[in-house]
């Protein structure tokens, strides 16, 4: 059995030695049949090349291979609107044909130089036969060159809309979204194909850039509306004498009208339009003064048998004109179509409306009065008194506040009621607008002193005035108190938690005004020294002043002498017997000495010579 598997396996390896040998002979016979050309079985692009030389089956790929040179690829805009399309072979497109290489290729089938290995490749290709690809080389930057030359025909500039006012006219462009050309992006899906060697119908990505602002249609439609009528303005609740209405005929409002452009954050942005601020604030402006109403608060007496309020002047809030709230509104209002719009104003309200009670204001009693006398006033300082006082009738003082005398009396000429009397002016006494208020300033100083409330400021006269050393509780020099506004003013304060009412009443026939203060004491008690008058000096010798206006033989007192001194007057303010205005100083007052004045016509005899000034 051993001897028969020896023989077997002998037999075996004898014909595999005459196979080989029967291989190497038939691959050597095929090498020198096919010296120089392809084995049979060998092709490429479809095309067969046995037995071609190198040099023939060049010639052969050369005139099959047209694959570069087709137009392969269709490059499609991508606008909908659009249908431009851009062709390319695989040649510009960056695809070489390489024919050396694929022929070399091919005729390398079968000559790796192994023996045994060639022998059977070349009975493989001549029993099955093989394709050999074409080799092909890729240049990818052809493609970004190919669509760099594409970009400027297809790329849009971003267009932001517009919106301009020329001459009252809107005009306005829209805006387009821009477009760049996606090179990269594109050239994606081309290679993949190339390498394929096939085709491709591409659309062409873009990247797009919206404008900040791509319509601005509604806002010319909402300007065109603005300009459609006159703008009215006008005062929602008008009072008696209040101006307006006031009107912009629409020259006027486009003449206003801007055009804003507004961001809305890094990417996008809206067009406004309204009118300009500082036009329109021009416009305003002005307005405001004549609107101007300071709170007025209600004018009360006091009954001093009811013990209640009665009401004789009613009270008023007091505006001011709100010039940039107005601004807005009016934008808003032509926003919105709308032509007529009330002016804007800031409201205070009264202090004391009304329907104050006495019990709310604190008012419970008579606190304070004192009168003094105008004896021998001419009429027209008594009309002056009478007017004066009247502005002050009924007044209320707020707690805790100061009181002015000028602020509350107002405008002194002839226009407001006053007549022209005496007054004390540049150190002469002369006619002029409002004599004998001071009459009315030196009564409720007064008042205010002998009720012990804190005099703030007070100025006295150049002189004395005999006016002024009269009344009811007082007699003599020191407390007489001057005003000429804007710059002479009497204050005092009213230091207590209540309100203060003041009345006042002027007697013609009694030649007396009589100042009433109205409140809750709260306790004070208040006692006035006498006047101490030092360092008297006589006043000096009259004066004779020739007067055109004066016929001869007449002569006019037109100034009255008076006593120059140094007066000094102090209180004692005390409640539950302590003294509560330790640190207040005496009111101290220096009057000049005055002489008396006469004028005189032209030619009047016996007018007194001035004694001579004696020579040392």
């Amino acid at each position: 059995m051993t001897v028969w598997l020896v023989r077997l396996a002998l037999a075996a390896a004898f014909m595999t030695v005459v196979t080989f040998a029967a291989a190497l002979m038939v691959a050597s016979a095929f090498g020198l049949r096919y010296q120089g050309q392809i084995y049979p079985g060998v092709s490429a692009w479809g095309h067969d090349l046995t037995g071609q030389s190198p040099a023939a089956a060049a010639a052969t790929l050369s005139a099959a291979f047209d694959y570069p040179s087709r137009p392969a690829f269709i490059f499609r805009d991508g606008d909908p609107q659009s249908t431009r399309t851009w062709a390319a072979t695989p040649a510009q497109l960056g695809l070489r044909f390489d024919l050396g290489a694929t022929v070399e290729a091919a005729y390398d089938i079968g000559r790796s130089g192994n023996l045994v290995a060639d022998a059977w490749d070349m009975f493989r290709v001549w029993y099955g036969g093989r394709q050999v690809s074409p080799v092909v080389v890729y240049d990818a930057d052809q493609p970004i060159i190919f669509l760099n030359n594409i970009a400027p025909l297809v790329n849009r500039p971003t267009t932001e809309a517009t919106l301009s006012l020329t001459d009252g006219q809107i005009t306005t462009t829209p805006g387009s979204i821009g477009r760049q050309l996606d090179v990269l992006a594109t050239a994606a899906g081309i290679g993949p194909a190339l390498l394929k060697l096939g085709g491709a119908d591409i659309t062409l990505k873009y990247i797009e850039t919206p404008p900040l602002v791509l319509d601005a249609s509604a806002q010319a439609a909402a300007a065109q509306a603005m300009l459609r009528e006159p703008l009215t303005l006008t005062i929602a609740q008008p009072q008696a004498g209040d101006p307006g209405p006031w009107t912009l005929d629409q020259a006027a409002l486009g003449a206003m009208l801007e055009v804003r452009r507004v961001a809305d954050g890094a990417n996008a942005a809206h067009y406004e339009v309204g009118l300009n601020g500082n036009a329109l604030l021009a416009y305003l402006q002005p307005l405001a003064d004549p609107l101007r109403q300071t709170a007025q608060d209600a004018r009360f007496t006091f009954n001093d048998d009811t013990k209640q309020l009665e009401l004789i002047g009613n009270s008023r809030a007091g505006r001011e004109l709100d010039v940039d709230a107005t601004l807005s509104a009016i934008n808003q209002a032509l926003a919105a179509g709308t032509h007529n719009v009330p002016l804007v104003f800031t409201i205070t309200p009264p202090g004391a409306a009304a329907d104050a009670t006495a019990a709310q204001l604190g008012i419970t009693q008579l606190v304070s009065e004192q009168s003094t006398y105008f004896i021998g006033s001419s009429a027209e300082r008594i009309k002056n008194i009478q007017v004066a006082a009247a502005r002050f009738h009924g007044l209320l003082v707020p707690p805790n506040s100061d009181f002015s005398f000028d602020d509350n009396l107002g405008d002194v000429s002839l226009d407001s009621g006053f007549a022209e009397a005496l007054i004390i002016f540049g150190g002469r006494t002369i006619r002029g607008v409002g004599g004998g208020v001071c009459q009315v300033s030196t009564t409720v100083f007064r008042a205010a002193y002998f009720g012990g409330f804190p005099i703030v400021e007070r100025y006295s006269h150049a002189y004395r005035v005999g006016y002024y050393e009269r009344g009811d509780t007082w007699k003599g020099p020191g407390l007489d108190a001057t005003v000429y506004a804007p710059l002479v003013d009497f204050k005092f304060t009213n230091d207590t938690p209540y309100w203060l009412l003041m009345e006042v009443y002027v007697n013609p026939a009694t030649s007396r005004i009589t100042w009433k203060f109205y409140s809750t004491s709260d306790g004070r008690q208040t006692t006035v020294s006498a006047a101490d008058v030092q360092n008297e000096v006589p006043a000096p010798e009259p004066s004779y002043v020739e007067d055109d206006t004066l016929a001869a033989g007449v002569i006019k007192q037109v100034d009255y002498a008076a006593v120059g001194a140094d007066v000094s007057v102090s209180r004692v303010i005390t409640r539950d017997g302590n003294q509560i205005n330790a640190n207040e100083p005496a009111l101290s007052t220096h009057y000049e000495p005055w002489r008396a004045v006469f004028n005189y016509g032209p030619g009047t005899e016996g007018i007194p010579q001035p004694t001579p000034t004696p020579t040392p």
